[in-house]
């Protein structure tokens, strides 16, 4: 199995953007308002990934999708979108060093939901490791 096709490289790759991304937005909203960031960044992700699409030759038209496809698609980019306001907010108001990790609780909300909603179960092992993840924001949100 190549490096590229393993899920775990995907995973780790996409941990680094996302720590770039707080970078990044943390000092985007330094003097605009943070809807406007919020924004500004959603039209510049639909531009480069319409690019990437078309370019991949993975473009189909939408007629052709599934209509369940559809509509978890629409819950996803309407929940995507209440997350990136909400986290452009918080960034604009807080430190990203404390909003960063606090906006990681969402780790053990989407194992309770997968659990919940997708019949998925972790391990005894797993449990504890994101209970620990749980456990770690909740102390880095505590006030000293």
């Amino acid at each position: 199995m190549s490096l590229t096709s393993s899920w775990v490289f995907w995973a780790l790759l996409s941990a680094v953007f996302a720590a770039l991304t707080a970078i990044f937005a943390k000092a985007g909203v330094e003097n605009i308002d943070s809807d406007l960031a919020t924004l500004i960044r959603t039209v510049v992700i639909l531009v480069v990934l319409a690019g990437f699409v078309y370019f991949a030759g993975k473009w189909r038209f939408p007629h052709e999708l599934p209509t369940r496809a559809w509509v978890f698609l629409v819950l996803s980019g309407l929940a995507t979108g209440a997350s990136w306001v909400c986290y452009f907010r918080a960034l604009k108001l807080g430190e990203v060093s404390k909003v960063a990790p606090v906006d990681k609780l969402s780790i053990l909300l989407i194992a309770v939901f997968a659990f919940l909603f997708l019949d998925e179960r972790p391990s005894v092992r797993e449990w504890t490791g994101i209970l620990m993840v749980g456990a770690g924001v909740f102390l880095l949100a505590l006030k000293r």
